[in-house]
């Protein structure tokens, strides 16, 4: 199940790896792949793993995820990299899965014995009401 968004630290263009990271020959490359991963990697569901295929769709070459490795942002892993720090800061795609599934409890819950109507229906029921409203308002 993918995630719907990621979290990034709004102390992230601050964060002294990546100051130092930019001081390097295309520094800033890695680092918009950096976060292209984090989303491709939140969208795709695979728990902070990037794969080698999907440099790609990360706007990153070879170079770019090397310069992540040495600065420690991306740790080596068979067939790809894994997103230092996934697990502590962002939810897992379990966790994702029972968060949707107690919501759909919740909502189901909230609108059980609601019957559904159309637009036209609910405004009927609304001046219905409203006029139900006004003439026992007349009367006392």
């Amino acid at each position: 199940m993918p995630l719907p968004w990621v979290r990034l630290d709004t102390a992230f263009p601050m964060n002294q790896k990546l100051l130092a990271m930019l001081k390097c020959k295309d520094g800033h490359r890695a680092a918009l792949a950096y976060v292209c991963g984090l989303a491709v990697s939140g969208g795709q569901g695979s728990d902070g793993f990037i794969s080698a295929e999907s440099l790609v769709f990360v706007h990153a070459r070879q170079a770019d995820a090397a310069l992540l490795v040495e600065f420690g942002f991306w740790i080596p892993q068979p067939g790809g990299w894994l997103v230092n720090g996934w697990d502590e800061f962002q939810p897992s795609t379990e966790e994702n899965q029972l968060r949707r599934k107690r919501a759909q409890a919740l909502a189901e819950t909230r609108w059980a014995g609601h019957e559904a109507m159309t637009d036209a229906e609910r405004a009927r029921r609304y001046r219905e009401n409203k006029k139900a409203g006004a003439n026992g308002s007349s009367a006392a």
